[in-house]
């Protein structure tokens, strides 16, 4: 019980991490007219070329992209783009409002869409990817990145996105359902903890004064550090890494083998989930390896973008596991969602955005629960009727839009409710 809410508590110091991480791009995105003509130029040859020549590209594209054909709808049609821009606007509005990663419901939310797990994993990374890069910071956050940590960790990094893409590539060419099962999960097994996790820091918030002031728990920059990273970085292993001299005099030392090590885990994770492996770096830099906060986060920036890249086009995009049209599409609808959201922190109360998450993170949990039992039974480990699991498939994406759907419609209202609020605030 205990291992289940430290891992809990682990996953959402990363989610929140993560979904800093997030704002902070799309706000450089946003505020740069020239990568927003960027982000128009890669649009629109999507929307005018899908219109055109929709019908050719859903029949020959499979052809060349694998040979497969499982995991259609790979092509372009109007609703697909639409619904690709609502799931963006959906995980946006999570993580601008909430202020944890959003991106846990893409997976869910694209696989019960009726798109392929292992597409929409290497989608997802994908559009991690394109955001990294349009909204890369690093020439703001160069004073807190260690460049040394970072190499040795993507050098990990990189072995774990190739262990994850090799594992979900080589289960989907044995069977496609097969697949879906071991995706679906990995999804209930995380966002299960992850979901309880939440909902036990929502009630213990409601008992709590000092709600707030625990909300973001854990270190304000890690200049002190716990027993692990202590014990850790007492083993002299060369070569050691130094990091964090600005903190330290003569800087903290840890030896490669733990950034290896915490990179694959990092980087198997992203390619397994694709989630990009962002939620993980933080806790795992400053709660395992004993690296601050500072330090953390401009490294994290460095890192993301080479992992989420590495996996996305090694691991899929040359393979034909990604649905450009979709990744696009989400790009757009989380950018406008996470500024929705950002803004609608202003008027809503802490507590109340805490109980959305984890009501989020569950709705998550169900959909991928429910969906389980008739991939199961796809692949003949269990017994069950197709008319059994078309009603719990049924059961757990009316469950999952409804409430996902709801939170949306909520915030999107309590923006346009208060935008004279708002908008004062801002001239203010």
């Amino acid at each position: 019980m205990n291992f289940f809410k430290e891992w809990g508590k682990f996953m959402m110091m990363g989610a929140k991490a993560h979904a800093k991480w997030e704002l902070d791009v799309s706000n450089v995105i946003l505020g740069d007219k020239k990568r927003l003509v960027i982000l128009g130029l890669l649009i629109i040859p999507i929307i005018f070329g899908g219109f055109a020549f929709a019908e050719q590209i859903g029949t020959a594209l499979p052809e060349f992209l694998g040979g497969k054909t499982a995991y259609s709808p790979a092509f372009f049609t109007p609703g697909i783009f639409v619904a690709s821009i609502l799931i963006g606007i959906c995980a946006g509005l999570i993580t601008g409002c909430i202020g944890a990663g959003g991106g846990f419901i893409i997976a869910p939310a694209l696989m019960s869409a009726g798109i392929k797990g292992i597409l929409a994993v290497g989608t997802d990374l994908f559009h991690i990817f394109a955001k990294a890069i349009m909204g890369s910071v690093l020439h703001r956050k160069l004073g807190n990145i260690s460049v040394a940590l970072g190499l040795i960790f993507i050098l990990g990094s990189i072995i774990g996105a190739t262990t994850g893409g090799v594992i979900n590539r080589v289960i989907y060419d044995i069977n496609p359902i097969l697949s879906d099962a071991f995706i679906t999960v990995i999804y209930v097994f995380m966002l299960g903890i992850l979901g309880a996790y939440s909902l036990y820091d929502f009630l213990q918030a409601r008992k709590s004064s000092g709600a707030e002031d625990s909300a973001h728990g854990g270190k304000s920059e890690g200049a002190d550090i716990g027993s692990l990273p202590q014990k850790l970085q007492s083993y002299n292993i060369p070569p050691m890494i130094t990091f964090d001299e600005g903190l330290v005099p003569g800087g903290r030392k840890i030896s490669w083998v733990f950034l290896v090590l915490s990179g694959a885990l990092v980087g198997f994770c992203a390619a397994i989930m694709g989630v990009g492996g962002g939620f993980l770096t933080f806790p795992v830099f400053v709660y395992i390896l004993g690296v601050s906060s500072l330090t953390t986060v401009g490294t994290d920036i460095f890192q993301i973008i080479f992992t989420a890249g590495y996996a996305a086009i090694s691991q899929y995009a040359i393979y034909g596991f990604i649905f450009y049209t979709l990744a696009m599409g989400m790009l757009l609808g989380s950018l406008l969602g996470i500024q929705v959201g950002a803004m609608a922190t202003k008027v809503v109360k802490g507590i109340t955005i805490r109980g959305f998450y984890a009501m989020a993170v569950l709705a998550g949990f169900s959909n991928r629960f429910f969906a389980l039992p008739s991939k199961l039974a796809g692949i003949k480990l269990i017994t069950l009727s197709k008319e059994t699991g078309k009603i719990l498939d049924m059961i757990g994406n009316i469950s999952f839009f409804v409430v996902i759907g709801f939170f949306a419609v909520w915030v999107i209202g309590i923006f346009f409710k208060n935008i004279k609020k708002l908008k004062g605030e801002e001239a203010i």
